[in-house]
């Protein structure tokens, strides 16, 4: 029996609750896979990964990683699938499904036996890039920046955003405020290097409002939004970036969150959209607005499953097999994400590592891990009654990381 067709039907079987999830092997690939697999720990599969960093905590939640040799760039396209099979067989294990993550959700896995539990590569490439995705918003009329390549920059009004068309996280996000800022626009752009599969760029109209996303669950007939989260983007307290994605609180409470969600919900039904996917929002004055779409487990993830007590792996495993969670109205409580960047370079040693451990942290790099500026350091984690609770304590936690770290204020 081939190993896709045995992962096939051991999942089958688990889901009508004929054998036991610890008899499942589950590899993650991505550039970070540390919530993903952490959430399969938790939910009994045995975990393996394929990732960039290894950090400590990936580690402990995997029975075995093994890590990608990318350079300097997040670039999937520097690895063959026969580099990318060489690295699975090497597990010696019999992979009863695949999940890809982020940086690898264009990979077509096709050619090789085992069953891969992500979207479509094809619809995959539509939906992650952003001037592609523009085209598929308008026909189906939901609200979206306008979006232009960035030669065509003059035909928006200002002030307009520049990104690059395939990457995320934010780190490349430009604001231009006027036809003067071109010239520094591209004076920038000459002195910053973007990764080749990834450095194709865009101008989208400005959308001035609250960032915010929607987690959803889906199966090829319905959908189900769990949560609304508010973003944190460019906190200048975490990084020094202006549009740097650094985490997440759950819920996020506006009077917009029911549209948002139907919004959501349309949109994953109508781009063919399966298992976990996010949509990414701009609150503006005068309502939602979709940004984009992530076809993948998000960022997110860790404040969705603290907040609702879902397990988004397992979650994203039914709805495969055409099962939706039950919906749950009320969260468990509010959590929060923050992403630490940093100021300096550093050199993590094992006293610091040890330091970092006494905090409620994730993504923690490994004793010897050298970070460069403007790098991710670590991942707060924090939950509470209130928003103010998990803001309150993330900034605790962010000041102890900075003087146990002996990192310069930004």
């Amino acid at each position: 029996m081939s190993k896709r067709k045995k992962g096939f039907l051991l999942l089958r079987m688990y889901l009508g609750k004929k054998v036991s999830i610890a008899m499942m092997n589950i590899l993650v690939i991505g550039f970070s896979t540390r919530n993903i697999v952490c959430s399969g720990k938790r939910a009994g599969y045995n975990m393996y990964s394929i990732d960039a960093f290894c950090d400590y905590d990936l580690m402990q939640c995997s029975k075995a990683a093994r890590k990608l040799d990318i350079g300097d760039f997040f670039d999937a396209s520097n690895i063959s699938i026969k580099e990318l099979s060489k690295l699975i067989e090497s597990f010696d294990v019999d992979f009863d499904a695949i999940i890809l993550g982020s940086g690898f959700e264009t990979i077509g896995l096709e050619s090789l036996p085992y069953r891969v539990f992500s979207n479509d590569p094809r619809t995959m490439a539509e939906v992650s890039d952003k001037y592609l995705f523009s085209g598929i918003v308008a026909k189906i009329g939901i609200p979206h920046p306008k979006t232009v390549l960035l030669s065509e920059i003059d035909k928006l009004n200002f002030p307009v955003m520049v990104k690059p068309a395939c990457s995320g996280g934010g780190i490349f996000n430009m604001k231009v405020e006027n036809h003067e800022g071109i010239t520094a626009l591209h004076e920038k752009l000459q002195n910053i290097t973007i990764a080749a599969g990834k450095n194709q760029m865009i101008a989208q109209e400005y959308i001035d409002g609250t960032p915010a996303s929607v987690s959803v669950i889906s199966t090829r007939g319905k959908a189900i939004a769990i949560a609304v989260n508010e973003q944190l983007i460019g906190v200048p307290w975490l990084t020094t970036i202006p549009f740097a994605y650094c985490g997440n609180i759950t819920p996020y409470e506006t009077p917009y969150a029911s549209e948002m969600k139907r919004m959501s919900e349309e949109l994953i039904l109508e781009l063919g959209l399966i298992g976990s996917n996010g949509v990414d929002f701009i609150i503006s004055e005068n309502g939602p607005v979709v940004i984009e779409v992530n076809a993948r487990f998000q960022g997110s993830l860790d404040t969705v499953e603290m907040a609702t007590g879902v397990n988004l792996l397992d979650a994203h495993f039914k709805a495969f097999e055409g099962n939706l969670i039950e919906k749950k109205d009320d969260g468990v409580q509010y959590a929060g994400r923050a992403i630490l960047y940093a100021s300096q370079e550093i050199l993590i040693t094992g006293a610091e590592q040890k330091k970092l451990l006494e905090r409620t942290v994730c993504d923690i790099p490994n004793a010897g891990h050298a970070i460069r500026p403007q790098e991710p350091v670590i991942s707060i984690l924090h939950s509470g009654k209130s928003r103010e609770d998990v803001l309150s304590g993330i900034e605790e936690t962010v000041m102890f990381i900075r003087e146990s770290l002996n990192l310069i204020d930004s």
